[in-house]
């Protein structure tokens, strides 16, 4: 499964960069996220809750950032496992640019899941993670529009 984007968020690129590094606001835009903890630089847990179709699940999960380039790029590494409902595991490079509106950050993934995620399809998958991916970046942008 492969997926790309980009967003305009009212900020600088060193404002992005820096909320994107905070549990608390990454918890906030999430949905269903109920956990996010930094275990170590650069290394976050979560727990999300997720119902994708029929398939209602707590995932829990790991994000490594790697190769930082603060405030203009890095690459996630994400892994999570919902038990029975099955797993998922990926990859995202994410770049930020200035522009004269604030910064586009733009993100390619790469990602793979199995178990039940697996066998409701593809195509709801990925309708399923668009979705969560404009919430994210909705709530996210809504930090800075006052």
């Amino acid at each position: 499964m492969e997926e790309q984007g980009e967003f305009v968020i009212p900020a600088s690129p060193q404002d992005v960069w820096d909320a994107l590094q905070k549990p608390d606001i990454l918890k906030e835009c999430i949905d269903g996220c109920e956990e996010m903890t930094v275990t170590e630089e650069g290394i976050f847990a979560c727990v999300v809750a997720i119902k994708v179709g029929p398939v209602k699940a707590r995932f829990t999960g790991t994000v490594k950032m790697v190769e930082p380039k603060p405030p203009h790029s890095y690459v996630l590494e994400v892994s999570a496992r919902g038990g029975g409902a099955g797993f998922g595991s990926g990859r995202a490079e994410v770049n930020l640019q200035e522009v004269p509106e604030g910064t586009t950050l733009s993100y390619v993934v790469k990602g793979t899941i199995g178990g039940k995620l697996a066998q409701i399809g593809t195509r709801l998958f990925q309708s399923f993670s668009r979705k969560m991916t404009r919430t994210f970046f909705d709530r996210f942008s809504q930090r800075w529009v006052r």
